[in-house]
């Protein structure tokens, strides 16, 4: 079968690797649609995230759905021929985070396209059964695919804790963010801003339900938070990009006693950077988003209702032979792109 293997940055291609055989209590699945993460771009652009390195071939790609194919010894409730969402995570059940019920956090999980584990593009993977969630009718693979960063946003929003009438300000609106700008509508947030670099991000937030927009490098956030505020701020600071500055707007722009989400992952150097003092003195509650947290019937609940829109930030397609130039479009934020997506 094909799979597509990264060798180090920018180094990606296809290459032909053994098909899997499932065993007890796993699923063999052939993928049909692998959306391209901004951790995928990390390992892309760096050949690590942190202190994980690409050290060996690693097949990227953790957004994935597909349908089953073959089923081992022992799986109920799937056959072949079901439509699947592949939760990427497999935690070991057994250690204290597991236990008391934040498996997201467990130190010895096994997340698809991270160093070792093999990611989803390629055309067949085989994962354990248990995190496998049928898609109804109506969902796409695409918005399977999907469903992976819907729960990142749902997570990053549990975080939060955000109440009916509190304001909002969402910072990067690539996909996470301008799931989380939906995700906010919904808990009934009063007015939220969203930020970003490029116009076409900023009109899709809009259409998702942002308040207003601003064009960081044509306009300070911070002043126009403050300016619309009466100079109070907001309650709650979703950070979703992990550009230079954006941190330490997001605390600048925050009220005291608001609430910091950091969803992004640094680029280069792996540090957060904003002013002590600002943090302190307004005694901000700062919450760091470590994946999603069971998050898939939810997720599917929500979409197969018609609350949220995962179809509009699928901005570009790519077949799985076309990968590397998927990734080069991805990292360039070039043509209007939000989310990339390979179709198998």
């Amino acid at each position: 079968m094909k799979a597509a293997r990264l060798y180090g940055p920018r180094k990606i291609r296809i290459d032909e690797v053994p098909k899997p055989t499932p065993g007890p209590g796993e699923a063999l699945v052939r993928v049909l649609a692998c959306g391209i993460c901004g951790s995928d771009l990390h390992y892309f652009e760096e050949g690590r995230i942190g202190e994980t390195a690409v050290s060996e071939p690693l097949v990227p790609g953790h957004e994935a759905a597909g349908v089953v194919e073959e089923v081992g010894e022992g799986v109920e409730g799937l056959r072949p021929g079901d439509r699947v969402a592949v939760d990427p995570a497999v935690p070991c059940g057994r250690c204290e985070w597991c236990r008391r019920g934040d498996p997201n956090l467990c130190p010895e999980v096994r997340f698809f396209g991270t160093p070792p584990t093999d990611g989803a593009l390629r055309e067949y993977l085989v994962h354990p059964a248990d995190a496998l969630f049928k898609l109804p009718e109506g969902l796409t693979y695409e918005d399977g695919a999907m469903l992976e960063p819907l729960g990142v946003a749902l997570h990053a929003v549990d975080l939060a804790h955000l109440r009916p009438g509190q304001t909002v300000a969402v910072f990067g609106a690539g996909t996470i963010g301008l799931l989380v700008v939906q995700l906010v509508r919904l808990c009934g947030a009063s007015w939220t801003v969203a930020t970003d670099l490029l116009a076409s991000r900023l009109e899709m937030a809009r259409m998702f339900g942002a308040d207003e927009v601003v064009k960081a490098d044509e306009e300070d956030p911070v002043g126009r938070i403050k300016g619309t505020t009466g100079g109070r701020g907001v309650d709650v600071a979703f950070e979703a990009a992990w550009v230079h500055g954006t941190t330490e707007q997001a605390v600048e722009a925050l009220t005291p006693g608001g609430t910091l989400v950091l969803i992004g992952i640094p680029s280069g150097e792996d540090v957060v950077s904003f002013r002590a003092s600002s943090s302190r003195r307004k005694g901000l509650t700062i919450k760091m988003v470590r994946r999603a947290k069971h998050a898939y019937p939810r997720a599917i609940s929500m979409t197969k209702k018609g609350l949220l829109d995962l179809k509009s930030p699928v901005t570009h397609r790519f077949p799985l032979e076309e990968v590397k130039r998927a990734f080069e479009v991805a990292s360039g934020y070039r043509d209007g792109v939000v989310k990339v997506m390979v179709e198998l």
